[in-house]
């Protein structure tokens, strides 16, 4: 393994395979060739995700300037202004969606509500937030223009 981090990780892996398939194990018969099977199933896929990652990622000696690009564009709106602009009801399901990281069974026992109208709420409250940053970028367009 590359670090004691990896190994770690594989370890809990391999322990929690273990646990997931052990209906598969047949009594009677050694279990160490079962569990070093296993094992070896979890190395060999902790390389290959290894080796997905490692292939996509780019090794940089200095980040690249982020700071430039954040000065020249507008920040847009807060969270906060936007959803003031949506319905109490709305406002409130999206809040729990994306500030609570609440699921939408959560949300829906929450609000006393089915799933169906939470995912009712949200994509309504999307749309419309999706078409009041439309008419701001616009608005900014032909501010920019002049």
């Amino acid at each position: 393994m590359a670090n004691r981090e990896q190994a770690d990780d594989l370890l809990q892996e391999a322990w929690l395979r273990i646990h997931r398939v052990r209906h598969t194990y047949r009594p009677g018969e050694p279990v160490l060739p079962w569990i070093y099977a296993i094992a070896r199933r979890v190395r060999v896929d902790g390389y290959r995700r290894t080796r997905r990652i490692t292939l996509h990622e780019i090794a940089m000696e200095v980040l690249p300037e982020a700071l430039a690009c954040a000065e020249i564009r507008n920040p847009g709106p807060t969270f906060d202004t936007l959803v003031s602009a949506l319905p109490e009801a709305q406002r409130e399901v999206v809040s729990m969606l994306k500030v609570g990281g609440l699921t939408l069974d959560e949300v829906a026992r929450a609000t006393s509500s089915t799933v169906g109208a939470v995912k009712q709420k949200a994509h309504r409250a999307y749309e419309r937030l999706r078409k009041l940053l439309q008419v701001q970028a616009e608005e900014g367009a032909r501010g920019a223009a002049q």
